[in-house]
């Protein structure tokens, strides 16, 4: 039997990301509830799925037919809201990116979670990428020491970054008006939100082949919306860098490793898009480039797949590997806060 899923949040991202997901895996899951937190969205989603909807997060926690909480909400409420679907008894929670704002937080939610046996899953849907898992196969099997890693995003309008910078940030919220940038503590602010809301899909991979933070070396806004972030992992540098314009410019999400002896590049399809697995390609000490053949599925599908197996029991929870990866991308997003800060000073 699938299990039943209940979905907090109704914003674009369920409708053009998780439910078309969900519909190709109804062996595995059913969506039985909807709800927001007032926009009505959730009626129209769950019409056309024969599901239940409601406003609010209450009614679904309660509903005893819905066994995993898909937490989609803004990010300020993922904490909280893990801690009330395990409050509430659910079997699982699927948590969209990041799991938490602050340290403080993902302990609290991990050692909830631990103590009641409640399986949890992050969507950093970029971990799940077959493309991914062959790329860091080929640094294991040739052995290749890592240099530099950088990640470049080149993304159209995401509306809620637009309103970031377009209205003011959190702290700001009684002031329309584009926020002054060029005041440091503002865009330090800006810029946190940037790396823990976007660079985050790809910092668990970062975090694998070069794990640590030894020192941000640069950190910049770049306007209107956007950042670049450079820092030390041991002997690997890693640079970080967004653009984000109004006129849309061609998507790009790039994460490029250079080792020892060779390059690889993983190109990820823009977010929201269903193309199959990212392109992976290397190019060795001959100049030659060699590409990997693309998965028909994207690691959208892997990693509701993968909660599956957690919920057969095939698979083990990785509590440990989930609170090292927030704590990571908090680690970050501080530390190059505090570098702008600092030269802004």
């Amino acid at each position: 039997m699938p299990w039943n899923v209940g979905i907090l949040g109704a914003g674009p991202g369920i409708a053009a990301l998780h439910l078309p997901v969900l519909g190709r895996l109804t062996e595995l899951f059913t969506v039985v509830h909807l709800a927001d937190a007032g926009s009505g969205r959730a009626k129209a989603l769950a019409a056309r799925l024969g599901a239940r909807w409601s406003e609010g997060e209450a009614e679904l926690l309660r509903d005893p037919a819905v066994d995993v909480v898909a937490v989609c909400s803004p990010p300020a409420e993922h904490a909280r809201q893990i801690l009330a679907a395990v409050a509430a008894g659910k079997r699982a929670v699927f948590c969209e990116k990041p799991l938490a704002a602050s340290g403080e937080e993902a302990e609290s939610v991990i050692s909830a979670c631990r103590e009641a046996s409640t399986i949890l899953l992050v969507g950093t849907n970029h971990l799940f990428d077959a493309a991914w898992g062959r790329a860091k196969h080929h640094l294991v099997a040739l052995e290749g020491r890592v240099r530099a890693i950088s990640v470049t995003l080149a993304l159209p309008p995401n509306d809620r970054y637009h309103r970031l910078v377009a209205e003011g940030a959190p702290f700001q919220a009684a002031r329309r008006g584009r926020p002054d940038l060029g005041n440091p503590a503002v865009a330090a602010d800006v810029l946190r939100q940037l790396l823990t809301g976007l660079a985050i899909h790809d910092l668990p991979g970062v975090r694998d082949i070069a794990p640590g933070i030894d020192e941000v070396v640069y950190a910049r806004i770049a306007p209107p919306i956007g950042y670049v972030v450079g820092y030390r992992a041991g002997d690997v540098l890693v640079q970080l860098a967004l653009t984000m314009l109004p006129q849309g410019p061609d998507a790009l999400w790039r994460m490029s490793i250079t080792t020892s002896h060779d390059r690889i590049e993983v190109n990820f399809p823009p977010a929201f898009v269903h193309a199959g697995s990212a392109a992976t390609r290397v190019r060795g000490v001959d100049g030659q480039w060699a590409e990997y053949t693309r998965d028909p599925e994207d690691g959208y599908v892997a990693e509701w797949r993968l909660l599956a197996a957690l919920l057969e029991g095939s698979a083990p929870v990785e509590y440990d590997e989930l609170l090292a990866d927030s704590h990571f991308a908090i680690d970050l997003a501080d530390a190059a806060a505090a570098k702008l800060l600092e030269v802004g000073q």
